[in-house]
């Protein structure tokens, strides 16, 4: 259950929900109702955020727009929304695509079409966090002090992300993550296990000490040596997954 694509549908009835529900669980999701109640459904989504919500516009208690500011506002994780009707109403569509959701269906869909909607919007927040990702890392090793212009640096920030990616690669760093780097460089792998400590070496002799122990939190004495490769490696890459922890559950 835990790899699959999280969905709740808004809706418990036997001729719309149940019927959506059981045809996206057809497509492998794990997909559950709730009753078509703002209450409801916005304290599911609190208590056991989904991936995706697929939510009607009308619903008891409340309206689908105060469901998504609501969840935005509350700080925790905020699943893809998709909105459904039975009014093909321009206004109403302006309104849910303006307040946070992904997609507007008119009823009645094609559960394909949902289908799509859901992975196509998971898709672009995926796309979303990796570029984001890609200048967290970046900035991340300016601050560190590894220079730019050096191949170690690029090597280095490459190691990372993968690692942040799939963390397997952690397991064996010399077999796996540096020919996976080198790959593609069209290097070799001793030349980026080379290059990448030459660029900590320069990061902790000219690195400001008080910067690497507010990323590091004193896990490594500077005063009695720099860390290896990969226990540089690792240390910034648990950081950052600890950071976008929910973001990267599906990881």
């Amino acid at each position: 259950m835990n790899n699959k694509v999280r969905v709740l549908i808004g809706d418990d009835s036997a001729e719309n929900g149940v019927s959506v529900a059981n045809r996206l669980r057809e497509r492998g999701m794990y997909a559950y109702t709730r009753r078509k109640d703002c209450n409801v459904i916005l304290e599911s989504i609190r208590n056991d955020p989904p991936d995706a919500a697929v939510l009607d516009i009308t619903a008891q208690n409340g309206d689908v727009v105060s469901i998504m500011k609501r969840v935005r506002d509350s700080g925790g994780k905020i699943p893809v929304f998709i909105v459904t009707s039975q009014y093909d109403n321009e206004f109403i569509e302006r309104q849910v695509m303006d307040n946070g959701a992904s997609k507007f269906l008119l009823k009645p869909f094609d559960t394909d079409d949902l289908f799509t909607a859901i992975t196509s919007a998971l898709g672009d927040r995926a796309n979303s966090l990796s570029d984001d990702m890609e200048v967290v890392v970046t900035d991340m090793i300016h601050q560190l002090g590894v220079p730019a212009h050096i191949k170690g640096y690029h090597y280095l920030r490459t190691a990372i992300l993968y690692s942040i990616e799939d963390k397997t690669l952690l397991d064996s760093v010399t077999k796996m993550l540096y020919p996976t780097v080198a790959g593609i460089y069209d290097t070799t792998s001793s030349r980026v296990e080379r290059a990448i400590r030459h660029a900590i070496e320069i990061a902790w002799d000219r690195g400001n000490v008080d910067t690497l122990n507010s990323f590091f939190g004193y896990t490594v004495d500077t005063g009695k040596g720099k860390p290896t490769n990969s226990e540089f490696i690792a240390l910034i890459t648990d950081k950052l997954r600890l950071r976008y922890k929910s973001a990267l559950r599906r990881a």
